[in-house]
């Protein structure tokens, strides 16, 4: 039978981290798929290991493996811990906050399961279901971002920066991932292109976006940090 394993990179969420918990314990998957979850705190400073810790306490679910960074490596290191950890055959990401519905998980997996991905992105950009309107020159960021990926990748993907990406765990687990913070995107995006006969598809969904006051974590040098990750990876990486 499929599991999926989802990856929850967590730093400073204490407000949100318990809302995504309780969505992620009730999400029901298609034909009968089982998940497994992989918190990784990256040494939060607030409450948010408290918050984890008494979740943990009082649920009933044993498909939970809780993970502690003893110094803060940021959100790629994160992921980089719970890809090794997991152990489902299909991974996919999880932000802690709540821009992202994880009930569409559905949308991500069926082409996965129905044989035809080996992964799959969902994307902010191509979907008719509901998107908070934000910050313009984010979204110019991230449209240029994606561009100039594609340029290098030879894809033809609308959302490279989406927190939505599914893998079988067999192709994401032989990958030598590198980056620690959010160059993790631009990285595996680059690395996966190279993969021969890789399989990529593409789905809409829905995003509700927080503003920075809300706790949204990535700026502008995040940006100067993805372009930089572009030309590496594409360019001087094999």
């Amino acid at each position: 039978m499929n599991t999926l394993s989802i990856i929850i990179p967590i730093y400073n969420e204490e407000r949100t981290v318990l809302n995504i918990l309780h969505k992620l314990a009730d999400l029901v998957l298609i034909r009968g798929i089982s998940t497994e979850l992989v918190i990784v705190n990256d040494c939060s400073t607030d409450r948010t290991n408290d918050v984890i810790t008494q979740y943990l306490a009082s649920s009933c679910t044993s498909n939970i493996l809780y993970i502690q960074h003893e110094i803060n490596r940021g959100k790629g290191a994160a992921l980089r811990t719970g890809i090794k950890e997991c152990s489902g055959n299909i991974v996919v990401m999880q932000d802690a906050d709540l821009e992202y519905d994880p009930n569409e998980f559905n949308l991500l997996i069926k082409p996965i399961v129905d044989g035809f991905a080996d992964v799959v992105y969902g994307s902010r950009f191509i979907s008719g279901h509901p998107h908070r309107i934000l910050f313009f020159w984010h979204t110019i960021g991230n449209n240029f971002l994606t561009f100039l990926s594609n340029i290098f990748t030879n894809l033809n993907l609308t959302d490279m920066e989406t927190c939505y990406k599914m893998f079988r765990s067999d192709v994401i687990k032989n990958i030598n991932l590198k980056e620690d913070r959010f160059g993790f995107e631009p990285e595996v995006t680059a690395r996966i292109a190279k993969i021969p006969k890789i399989r990529i598809y593409e789905v809409g969904i829905s995003y509700y976006g927080r503003t920075y006051d809300e706790g949204k974590k990535i700026g502008w040098k995040d940006g100067f940090r993805a372009i930089y990750c572009i030309l590496k990876y594409n360019l001087f990486t094999k």
